[in-house]
């Protein structure tokens, strides 16, 4: 939505924080960034970070498409090649 966009814009660290909010049985579903907004999650972009699963009501960053509808990315802080848990 445009408040997501606007934050998108002035974001210092990529991605935005957000909520799984459903997930389909072929790993699409969609999250709730933190103003409200549900963004679509297409079954590759968790993939694309290396995550199998996610469950309803985990907090994950995601990176949206130029649109600001999808995430083109999602993963989750502390999980993967330089991110140290803290």
């Amino acid at each position: 939505g445009p408040h997501s966009a606007l934050a998108m814009a002035r974001a210092t660290v990529p991605g935005v924080q957000a909520t799984i909010h459903r997930i389909a049985d072929d790993g699409s579903g969609s999250a709730l960034l933190d103003d409200g907004v549900e963004v679509r999650l297409p079954r590759d972009a968790a993939a694309v970070s290396g995550l199998r699963h996610l469950r309803v009501g985990q907090r994950v960053s995601i990176e949206l498409d130029a649109t600001g509808v999808a995430a083109t990315r999602v993963w989750i802080v502390g999980i993967g090649p330089g991110e140290d848990v803290r």
